[in-house]
């Protein structure tokens, strides 16, 4: 038992020892850097700095309100009287192999038709 005294007095010896010798270092260039910072005044901008880097803001025209046609019933019965006329697409060219297929069921049946067989090269 004595033998675990005197080992446990010696470790905290040693530990105290090494608590006290433990000096703190100063860092040099972080305390230069902090000074700097706190020492740093920026230079007052100029009261037209602004000059040249920002356009001039203008409003844009106010929109001017349509003007209504004179004799708004006249055409009102020309436009319901006038006869639409489709324009007429114009039809793909198909090659002579291809059909034309126009619609969803005759795309569909289109795609479940059988492929021709080609010839097998040796």
């Amino acid at each position: 038992m004595s033998f675990l005294r005197q080992a446990t007095t010696a470790a905290r010896a040693v530990s105290r020892s090494f608590a006290s010798t433990a000096v703190p270092r100063k860092d040099l260039v972080q305390d230069l850097y902090i000074r700097e910072l706190r020492s740093y005044k920026p230079a007052p901008l100029a009261k037209d700095a602004h000059v040249g880097n920002v356009k001039q803001y203008s409003l844009p025209p106010a929109p001017k309100a349509p003007a209504l046609p004179s004799d708004l019933a006249s055409e009102l019965s020309a436009y319901d009287a006038a006869d639409p006329v489709p324009a007429e697409a114009e039809k793909p060219a198909t090659t002579s192999s291809e059909e034309s297929i126009t619609g969803a069921d005759a795309y569909l049946s289109f795609l479940e038709q059988d492929l021709p067989k080609e010839e097998e090269h040796h």
